[in-house]
């Protein structure tokens, strides 16, 4: 019996989404198709005197909040824990699972979580922890600081919303954190560990978590009188990323619990991959080594038992900085694809900005509904493909295109610090 034939298939039966462009599985599909932006003018950043003044946040976040936690537990969310509580609930009941009494005694003991966080608490910590402190008032912070400025508040925060009994941790690998996440469930689950995971990642809206990158002059500076236009992927015009927030969470699943529960299948995981460059040939601790990119691709496919030429779709890392060009061409030789014959590739991030920690869940949210629902969303505002990208054009849509035979899409995040990770996803089929 082989490596594959001796493991548990792991399915998706659970989503839920927190998004600049939409709050919501059934509205967040709606407005990837329509290649909806949720990128706004923020005043935080004028104040602040930012360079670029335009991010992704999340509306109507607090009308969710208090129609879903009692006052008591507000008091204690962040930002980032709001975000994520928010959408692992909705991936949770999105699987058939109900929310249990906060009075209960039961612990589910084969459910779990790993939800992951690029800055942690950040906006805590910058908001009271450090002014209270340096104030000498520190007995003024409250008694929920520690809970809301740790990193591990977002994973800790849901297993006493869902009373999860599994392994309950927070990753963090900079902008690969949600994808990586979701090949760590996947692993524990293959191995009989656990029956159900929630994974993903998160990150709160602030200024603060977002001040370091306009610091170091990645943030896109020349398009604060556009918003909406701010966020240039495959871009010959793309000026640096635009900041985003919010969460995405998926339940992953075991075949056999799923079956047996007769829980809806979004789709089937069929494999993952997870390195570093080592900060050479290339890479450093803000750019990717491309040998490294390209390997994280391949071993993703061995690992799910797909050839590169199975792949149907891409929904890549793709930032608008001078990074794409280089990803564009590890997807190329990675999948072994000519100029004209590479899958439709996707960037998210055109509408809702780069997440930081969230977006690889988020991302991975998208990925799954095209891939269950047989479409490939719009990539935004890059009518003007970077030249050394315009040998691949044919595979960029600026328009929704049905895919009624997309079967196999692979999924992939690159973050700060040369780490990359990598998911394949398959349409499932008993």
């Amino acid at each position: 019996m082989s490596a594959h034939e001796n493991r548990k298939r792991v399915v998706i039966t659970g989503l839920g989404v927190i998004a600049p462009n939409a709050n919501g599985v059934a509205e967040f599909e709606m407005a990837l198709r329509k290649g909806c932006s949720g990128l706004r003018h923020q005043e935080s950043m004028v104040e602040a005197k930012f360079g670029c003044t335009v991010a992704g946040t999340p509306e109507g976040v607090e009308e969710l909040c208090e129609s879903t936690f009692s006052e008591e537990e507000l008091l204690a969310m962040n930002g980032s824990q709001r975000f994520s509580s928010l959408a692992a609930i909705e991936a949770w009941q999105d699987a058939g699972l109900e929310r249990p009494a906060p009075d209960s005694d039961e612990v589910d003991w084969r459910s779990g979580a790993i939800l992951g966080t690029g800055v942690g608490g950040m906006d805590t910590t910058a908001e009271r922890v450090v002014p209270m402190t340096d104030a000498a008032k520190v007995r003024r912070i409250g008694s929920t600081a520690v809970e809301q400025g740790m990193a591990s508040g977002i994973s800790a925060r849901i297993s006493g919303q869902l009373a999860l009994g599994n392994q309950v941790t927070t990753n963090s690998s900079a902008c690969s954190t949600g994808t990586e996440a979701i090949s760590m469930g996947m692993e524990r689950i293959r191995a009989g560990l656990a029956d159900r995971m929630l994974c993903g990642g998160a990150e709160a809206a602030s200024h603060y978590i977002w001040a370091g990158f306009d610091s170091m002059r990645v943030l896109n500076r020349n398009s604060n009188d556009d918003p909406e236009k701010a966020s240039r992927p495959l871009s010959a015009s793309a000026g640096g990323f635009i900041p985003g927030s919010g969460a995405g969470v998926v339940l992953l699943e075991s075949l056999e619990s799923a079956l047996e529960r007769g829980a809806p299948i979004h789709a089937e995981l069929m494999g993952g991959g997870v390195n570093c460059g080592g900060h050479r040939m290339g890479g450093s601790m803000t750019a990717p080594n491309p040998t490294s990119v390209q390997r994280c691709i391949t071993e993703a496919l061995a690992d799910a038992g797909i050839h590169p030429d199975e792949v149907d779709a891409i929904n890549g890392h793709l930032t608008a900085t001078g990074a794409d060009p280089k990803e564009v061409g590890s997807w190329a030789r990675a999948l072994g694809r000519e100029p004209g014959s590479l899958p439709p590739i996707t960037a998210t991030k055109s509408m809702i900005g780069h997440a930081l920690g969230a977006a690889g869940g988020i991302e991975s949210v998208a990925s799954i509904l095209m891939v269950e629902r047989g479409f490939v969303h719009p990539s935004v505002n890059c009518e003007d493909v970077h030249p050394e990208i315009e040998p691949h054009a044919a595979s960029i849509h600026h328009e929704a295109m049905d895919l009624p035979d997309l079967d196999v899409l692979v999924k992939a995040g690159f973050g700060f610090g040369d780490v990359n990770a990598c998911l394949v996803f398959r349409r499932f089929s008993s």
